[in-house]
């Protein structure tokens, strides 16, 4: 979870630039760094990261090493003739629980998921068990319950102060907002009981219904996906037997 990009943004349109793209309001930067996420106009997920500012107005972004290039040119093409500059800012993710160390910050997303710091040499010493605290908290991951197909309020980013909705408009923000306000979600991801194991991305079956996928597994629990209204009983995974209770959801409402 440290093989990350962390990108440079600079100029005097950078955070004008960046408030009419991300899910969070960058004007946050004021009390500490934000968690966001860039959505296509439908709505969809592109990618999630980590936003921070810097003394001289500059902000970095803590990005999946995987989604790196493409948020770059994601970026490039919104951009036009804003003056903003993109660059590599030449730094490594360091993690890790406890009180922040100086040049640290806490995870913004929930108060069990440790700290991060941005230092010219990588981490060789972190032996922290990531996958369980995030099991344990709910808390998504990039390329694993954040794909593509995701819709940001289904994963709980907004649970994860990841998404304000009084901040204006946003790349994806109309379909965001009517998600919130006007429907119920009928899937979303949550917290389940695992017996036994399978492989991420095992489909959930209830009887002879698909009911969702098992994602990530720790300590007898997993994230799942599900189909809320075939999630009430029994689900199996090839051999895992999997129950959800009804709690632990993404859904914050």
């Amino acid at each position: 979870m440290t093989n990350r990009r962390i990108l440079r943004l600079s100029g005097k349109d950078t955070r004008e630039f960046l408030q009419g793209l991300i899910t969070n309001d960058i004007r946050k930067l004021e009390k500490g760094p934000i968690y966001a996420a860039l959505l296509t106009p439908q709505g969809k997920y592109l990618a999630d990261f980590f936003v921070t500012g810097q003394e001289d107005g500059a902000v970095l972004l803590d990005v999946a090493e995987s989604l790196g290039d493409m948020l770059v040119q994601r970026l490039t093409m919104y951009k036009l003739r804003a003056s903003v500059t993109i660059e590599d800012a030449g730094l490594h993710l360091h993690r890790g629980t406890g009180t922040p160390p100086p040049d640290g910050y806490a995870d913004p997303r929930h108060p069990q998921m440790g700290w991060r710091a941005y230092r010219a040499e990588p981490q060789t010493d972190d032996e922290t068990d990531w996958d369980s605290l995030r099991v344990a908290h709910l808390v998504p991951e990039t390329g694993v319950e954040l794909t593509p197909d995701t819709f940001v309020l289904e994963a709980g980013l907004d649970r994860l102060n990841g998404v304000d909705f009084r901040k204006g408009c946003y790349v994806g923000q109309e379909v965001t907002a009517r998600m919130r306000h006007k429907t119920t979600l009928r899937k979303g991801l949550a917290q389940v009981d695992v017996a036994g194991s399978a492989d991420v991305g095992t489909e959930l079956m209830s009887g002879d219904k698909p009911a969702g996928t098992l994602l990530t597994q720790a300590d007898g629990k997993a994230i799942a996906y599900l189909r809320f209204d075939r999630a009430t009983g029994p689900m199996t995974a090839d051999t895992a037997q999997v129950t959800w209770n009804g709690s632990g959801s993404a859904m914050t409402k």
